[in-house]
């Protein structure tokens, strides 16, 4: 019988994290995840029991590089191994240029951009010792198309998707393929409130997204997927 698949997913506490939380469990994945708080950890870990899902967490801070290795570290320890990780913890600091403080864009940028290179960094050699893995950056749109009031996200977001594909190519001739998803506008608490979010994407939209790429087949890597809304409103 072969051994059950290990999954980390990191802010995997609500929106999109907890979905893909959700589809892993559902694929037969034994799934971690990881939260900034022990608070949110806790509370996100008793949700997921009243659903009958058996999820095990730790609490990190993906600013903290020290975090990250705790984390993937207790991961293979208690799961035996580590298949899957998926970087999903993310924050974002919306403000004019001229109005950002240096500790937003900072905290954007430890978040969002370090937070994953601390957490690939770590959780590839253990990868490597097992033949091989799937690496899945959660980034977005903003990874490619700037706008008014996101420089600190805008930033984050294109470094994200270039330091995915450049270590895409250190680490595929390890067995370790890397993918990276660019949603689009998701109905989540994340950012700015809405009156009408019929349009948007769903966080389930996303983690359908990762489920896809982590049983696709081994000799391929899908490396980018640009993920839109079908119907968005139309600009007048």
């Amino acid at each position: 019988m072969a051994a059950t698949r290990v999954a980390l997913v990191t802010g995997g506490t609500r929106g999109i994290g907890a979905a893909i939380v959700r589809r892993l469990a559902a694929d037969g994945f034994a799934v971690f995840l990881s939260g900034r708080t022990e608070e949110s950890t806790r509370s996100a870990l008793a949700r997921f029991a009243k659903e009958d899902l058996h999820v095990r967490g730790f609490a990190a801070d993906a600013r903290i590089e020290e975090d990250q290795k705790r984390l993937v570290q207790s991961v293979a320890r208690d799961g035996g191994r580590l298949d899957v990780l998926v970087n999903n913890a993310g924050l974002g600091h919306f403000e004019r240029v001229d109005k950002l403080s240096a500790d937003q864009f900072r905290e954007t940028l430890e978040t969002n951009l370090f937070g994953v290179f601390y957490a690939v960094r770590h959780a590839a050699p253990l990868m490597i010792q097992n033949g091989g893995g799937f690496i899945v950056n959660i980034a977005s749109l903003a990874s490619v198309n700037p706008f008014a009031g996101g420089a600190a996200y805008n930033a984050s977001k294109f470094g994200l998707l270039g330091f995915s594909e450049a270590a895409m190519l250190d680490l595929r001739h390890d067995g370790i393929r890397m993918a990276t998803v660019l949603p689009g506008s998701v109905d989540t608490e994340f950012g700015h409130s809405r009156r009408d979010a019929s349009w948007m994407l769903a966080p389930e939209d996303v983690a359908e997204a990762v489920a896809d790429l982590v049983r696709f087949p081994d000799r391929a890597i899908p490396s980018r997927i640009d993920l839109r809304p079908s119907r968005p409103p139309r600009k007048s």
